[in-house]
């Protein structure tokens, strides 16, 4: 009898079964992110659901449809899509891509909805099914590119010699005391790569490692927030390409053929009115020729409709330019001038995304302060750009460069998903008129 209740003593002298026992001897707890990272999504995911019954409710009505328990169960059946896109979403937190991933998930989840209500035979409406499903293709595509690029809130970077130059790029981001710093509540750490990894900051480095905190360059911090690569510090050993940007590099002329070819029902009638009223104006020629620096710095001839008067060309364009034709303003404001430029694609010259090529004359002045310029012809040319999307014009020197760290964040992450962007956000600037001289 004594000897049973030593064993239930022994027994009961144990610590707690659970994993408390590992954090009393130094282990450490991690927070649970992945609702907090959710926050990307609840307002797309309103939008989509708010906009999809709508439509659907409005079309079978207005088709003379009034099964209404039919309507109601599409649209509920409808309405779990983003939802459950969302939550498969934001389990893959460092996918590359974010639209085609959207696209892949989200369209397999209504595939999944869509055989729901097949196999449950609810009466539907193939063109409100086809339309909702536009609606959620967009409204997660755009949800998920704001959640790729937002990171977690707690971030830390390490001191370095530059920090104090440029902590202003860091607000909301801890900065640790030293080596010896607390991470308990670190998701991310900035480190300078140069100075970090060295002897001193070695067992810090490692506690990240083992202990699954993400070590990110703080350079690549500032790409992801401020979408453009910092000049100073890039270097063409930083391009490092996936097998689908390879993949993407080799298909997309052949994307650009088939842009143009879908554009000339529409550029073409524009262009010959455009033509006939500068033949008027101010006579021949209409096209202005103009020699760029294009893909491997090789030169070429790039055509635009000439908008200003014979004779006052070559020199960069000012606000309210007495050198434009009457009503050419007009033309330059919505972009009508470059529609030539389709033929340069056509030419293999230029691409429809991708650095604006910029007046030879112009390209030499620059690289003569920037030397790192030249990477501009790394990729070829193209009618619009990350840099014009974001940032604008460069009139001078100081706003070119400027403009071309925008052009290194686009070469270095150069993806069908970042063109199909910019060809968004260029249909956005061209309604508003925006950036144009």
């Amino acid at each position: 009898m004594v000897k049973r209740i030593r064993k239930r003593r022994h027994r009961n002298s144990y610590p707690e079964r659970n994993l408390s026992y590992v954090m009393s001897q130094g282990g450490r707890t991690r927070r649970q992110k992945y609702l907090r990272e959710m926050k990307a999504f609840p307002i797309p995911l309103i939008f989509s659901i708010s906009i999809q019954t709508l439509f659907y409710g409005i079309l079978t009505v207005q088709a003379g449809n009034h099964y209404w328990k039919d309507i109601a169960q599409v649209i509920i059946l409808l309405a779990l899509v983003p939802v459950f896109s969302a939550v498969i979403l934001a389990a893959f937190r460092r996918h590359a891509s974010p639209i085609i991933a959207s696209a892949a998930v989200t369209g397999a989840v209504f595939a999944v909805a869509v055989s729901v209500l097949a196999a449950s035979r609810t009466q539907v409406s193939y063109s409100g099914i086809l339309g909702c499903l536009l609606i959620v293709l967009s409204a997660m595509a755009y949800a998920n590119i704001k959640f790729h690029r937002a990171l977690s809130t707690n971030v830390a970077i390490a001191p370095f010699a530059k920090l104090e130059q440029i902590i202003g790029e860091f607000h909301g981001v801890r900065v640790l005391e030293g080596p010896d710093a607390d991470l308990s509540d670190v998701e991310i750490l900035l480190i300078d790569p140069i100075e970090h990894h060295s002897e001193k900051w070695s067992h810090l480095l490692a506690d990240c490692y083992l202990g699954g905190i993400e070590i990110m360059p703080w350079t690549r911090f500032l790409e992801i927030r401020r979408g453009r690569v910092d000049v100073s510090s890039f270097d063409i050993s930083h391009l490092s390409y996936s097998p689908s940007q390879l993949l993407y590099a080799r298909i997309k002329r052949t994307l650009d053929i088939i842009g143009v070819i879908a554009s000339i029902p529409i550029v073409v009638p524009i262009a010959l009115i455009v033509a006939a009223y500068i033949l008027v104006r101010d006579g021949r020629p209409v096209i202005f020729v103009q020699l760029r620096r294009g893909y491997g710095g090789r030169r070429f001839r790039m055509y635009k409709f000439r908008t200003m008067y014979k004779g006052m060309e070559g020199a960069p364009t000012r606000y309210a330019d007495k050198r434009i034709i009457p009503g050419a303003r007009l033309i330059r404001k919505y972009r009508i001038d470059e529609i030539p430029q389709l033929y340069n694609i056509l030419c293999s010259d230029m691409s429809l995304v991708g650095p604006r090529p910029i007046a030879e004359y112009e390209t030499k002045t620059t690289i003569a302060v920037e030397p790192k310029y030249r990477f501009r012809s790394l990729v070829l040319p193209g009618i619009t750009g990350w840099a014009q999307v974001q940032s604008g014009y460069g009139s001078t020197i100081e706003e070119r460069i400027d403009n071309f760290s925008y052009d290194l964040y686009y070469i270095k992450n150069m993806s069908f998903d970042i063109d199909l962007l910019i060809l968004i956000k260029t249909i956005r600037v061209v309604l508003l008129g925006t950036g144009a001289r």
